[in-house]
């Protein structure tokens, strides 16, 4: 009995170190050509994430950890798609309110009496008339006849610059005649126009017209619609009659939305425009989430749903980047609030590389570019600072007081001006008053004896506040300075704009 039992123990024992011997052999195999793995190529069985935890069979993920991996992937490259398309679905806002005046290429809208606070649109300024309309070159090249005295420039779809008319475009506002070829034109170009080709087949063409010495705008809004013509080069001989529509008494909005309506309008700029006028990386993303030219845009309940949160997580990173900007080298001076919005100028980027934050930005805060409007130009052109914060750093509130101290001998050649902006919308606070500015050319504008001025911001008008702008209790704001023809002391930083200071 004793020599049959132990005899089992000892196989048994054999047994086990057999199979054991098994595994290992199946785990790390013992041939001649195998490699030490060095550590960091496998993973381990369980790995814990944001995601959860994510399981592995030597190294095959697990069904749930795939279904994990995948919506974590759209979500990601939807939110990534989503601030990408920043741009273009800030133009697609724009093309539909324009179109509501007539159809693009024969219809201009102007805001004759300047842009009221009706007009919900990004960053407008209080002090010229804009005139817009929209481009389409699908029916081939197109002519604008520009008028003397504006600053503009046409801006494509995807939201690049094409060119300046005007004062900084080639014809040195003097007027001219502008010929906009569509991408892969290869047709005659006659002589007599200053031409441009254009990456994409829709865009829009913006310019500024400027009140007379006297301060009265009617003469540049009158040269506009008697010098202003738009049509097909085909029918250069005889051009259709253009219609111009007074939208300054009219409520207008021209901002985006930021929720699941995004995608549809980001759908709308991809249909028109073939993938050969976009970026391909950025169209990767686009398409990887089911916007794709030529295709229809139709997402299932799961991508909806990843859809729908990824626009509201878009729309709040996007809002963060925007006032609450990391990049120190954005803000004019150390310990300042006051920052630029043109991060890597016009085009957003610095030695080769895409600021993708700067870029998504200012494309959700203003209208517009072009590389006029961050150039350093001493006594002509205009410079902007933002603020989004106080002295302090906190959000500016509406509830609250504030002083804006700006010294003496402001350095530009024609004027200056702060307007309050409201932070939903970037738009003009809308209040009782006319316009939420301030300018140095206001008639009842008021400096200080050494030549500094206080603008206050506040719900009710401070005691002795001659400079004012109102603010709503309970919403938040944020402030543009516009310099007009800034001089060297505005770009060599030896004067300093005053902080938004609480008053307490």
């Amino acid at each position: 009995m004793r020599a049959t039992r132990g005899t089992h123990l000892f196989a048994a024992a054999l047994a086990c170190a057999l199979a054991a011997a098994t595994v290992q052999a199946q785990t790390v195999p013992k041939t001649k050509t195998a490699t030490e793995i060095p550590a960091g190529i496998a993973i381990p069985d369980k790995v814990e994430t944001r995601l959860g935890t994510l399981e592995f069979f030597d190294g095959f993920p697990s069904d749930t950890s795939v279904q994990k991996l995948y919506d974590n992937l759209d979500f990601q490259r939807a939110v990534q798609a989503y601030l990408l398309a920043i741009p273009a679905v800030n133009q697609a806002a724009m093309r539909k309110a324009l179109l509501r005046w007539g159809p693009a290429n024969t219809t201009m809208p102007i805001w004759e009496d300047l842009v009221f606070p009706r007009t919900v649109g990004l960053t407008f300024n209080t002090s010229t008339p804009y005139c817009w309309m929209w481009i389409d070159l699908h029916d081939g090249p197109l002519v604008a006849e520009v008028p003397p005295g504006v600053l503009g420039a046409f801006n494509d779809h995807w939201y690049r610059w094409v060119v300046d008319v005007g004062m900084t475009g080639p014809d040195k506002g003097k007027g001219g005649k502008y010929l906009i070829l569509p991408p892969r034109w290869e047709g005659e170009v006659p002589e007599g126009y200053f031409v441009a080709r254009a990456q994409a087949y829709e865009m829009f063409l913006a310019w500024r017209t400027f009140p007379d010495e006297k301060g009265d705008l009617k003469p540049a809004v009158e040269r506009t619609k008697k010098l202003t013509k738009v049509y097909p080069l085909a029918k250069a001989g005889s051009p259709p009659p253009m219609k111009f529509v007074n939208i300054s008494p009219e409520p207008f909005v021209t901002v985006g939305p930021g929720d699941t309506q995004f995608w549809d309008l980001l759908n709308g700029v991809v249909q028109s425009e073939p993938p050969y006028t976009g970026d391909p990386v950025t169209l990767g993303f686009f398409a990887a989430i089911g916007i794709e030219h030529g295709k229809p845009f139709a997402p299932d309940a799961r991508m909806k749903k990843i859809l729908t949160e990824a626009a509201a997580v878009g729309d709040a990173t996007a809002r963060a980047l925007t006032y609450r900007m990391r990049e120190k080298e954005a803000f004019y001076y150390e310990g300042s609030a006051w920052r630029t919005a043109f991060l890597g100028g016009y085009s957003f980027e610095k030695s080769g590389i895409k600021l993708l934050d700067s870029s998504s930005q200012y494309y959700f805060y203003a209208t517009g570019v072009t590389p006029a409007m961050e150039a350093k130009m001493v006594g002509s052109g205009s410079q902007y600072a933002l603020a989004f914060v106080d002295a302090r750093g906190r959000p500016l509130d509406g509830s609250r007081t504030y002083r804006l101290h700006v010294p003496p001998k402001v350095p530009v050649n024609n004027f200056w001006s702060v307007i309050a902006y409201d932070n939903q919308t970037r738009s003009f606070l809308q209040t009782d008053q006319t316009w939420p500015s301030v300018t140095s050319k206001d008639k009842d504008f008021h400096a200080n004896d050494d030549g500094s001025v206080d603008v206050y911001f506040a719900p009710e008008r401070p005691k002795d506040a001659r400079n004012f702008i109102r603010t709503i209790p309970g919403k938040g704001w944020n402030a543009i300075f516009r310099l007009y023809g800034p001089l060297e002391p505005w770009f060599d930083k030896t004067w300093r704009l005053g902080e938004i200071e609480p008053v307490e």
